[in-house]
């Protein structure tokens, strides 16, 4: 029996507990026969001994050092290049490192790819949803779009026993196949932090990719980034540096991805993004409003 091997990529910035945790679960997690792990783990920067606490604890994982300005999808880029230079894997396994992984997770993933294959006749990607570890609410995994016209919204989906067809991955657990990756090659250079697993998963339903959430749940994550955006007791200057920013609004970025997917949405997207910037008490009346309804 051929073993499958599975490429594991990590990027992390200076929080080593949530790290050394997501490590921990994910080598104490069951490993089905027949597969083996390699984990390629991108420190980008970290001041606080990450790399050392890692290289201490889990010597097996390859450390690769960025340059402190990678932000998320650029350090797993970095991660996914070093993976492939050195063995052509069977799968990419992304992983968050503020994950906590459930023990029977990887058995999940796998039973997804055997779905696929049994009924689109190839593999494809599939995403493992995560719960709030507190109130078990659904917190990343796969959605579905529910309306793609003026306005694009999405439905989350809630994991059940079988895997479901999505269109939207979030790559806290995300399984992607060599076969995708021969396809449509990696996360788009475009996208500096996030963004990027959206557009991964659209690009590859457009050549037919099948794209899956995997059954259960399979790793707890809290969602901790709030609302995004900027009150209007932040100072303008403040505001506009967020709209900019990677880790913020992603101007540029989210526009770039709209124009991509969705060109109907571009008008909207735009007055959004400055109205959330420029006059946010009205967003926010907004927003409650749609809450209300």
């Amino acid at each position: 029996m051929k073993i499958k091997q599975i490429a594991v990529l990590i990027t992390c910035h200076n929080r080593k507990d949530k790290t050394i945790a997501c490590l921990k679960s994910l080598f104490e997690a069951e490993l089905p026969y027949g597969y083996k792990l390699d984990v390629y783990l991108v420190d980008d920067g970290s001041i606080d001994g990450t790399d050392e606490l890692v290289e201490r604890n889990y010597k097996s994982v390859n450390i690769i050092k960025g340059n402190g300005n990678l932000f998320w999808a650029g350090g797993m880029r970095l991660a996914w290049n070093a993976a492939m230079e050195k063995l052509s894997y069977d799968a990419y396994l992304l992983i968050n490192d503020d994950v906590y992984l459930e023990v029977p997770f990887l058995r999940n993933l796998i039973k997804t790819d055997e779905f696929s294959l049994k009924n689109k006749g190839e593999s494809g990607i599939y995403s493992g949803a995560t719960v709030d570890d507190e109130t078990n609410a659904i917190t990343y995994g796969g959605s579905n779009i529910t309306a793609s016209h003026v306005i694009v919204k999405s439905q989350r989906l809630i994991p059940t026993e079988y895997p479901q067809p999505c269109e939207l991955t979030n790559a806290n657990i995300l399984w992607v196949s060599k076969e995708v990756v021969d396809k449509i090659g990696i996360f788009d250079v475009r996208f500096t932090h996030g963004i990027a697993d959206y557009d991964y998963s659209l690009r590859a339903i457009k050549q037919k990719i099948p794209v899956y959430l995997a059954p259960n749940i399979c790793g707890a994550c809290t969602n901790d980034y709030g609302d995004n955006w900027k009150p209007s007791s932040t100072a303008l200057k403040h505001r506009i540096a967020y709209l900019k920013s990677p880790k913020g609004l992603a101007y540029n970025e989210y526009l770039y991805y709209i124009r991509k997917h969705f060109p109907l949405f571009l008008p909207y997207s735009f007055v959004m993004l400055w109205l959330k910037t420029i006059l946010p008490f009205f967003w926010e009346l907004a927003k409650r409003k749609d809450s209300d309804n």
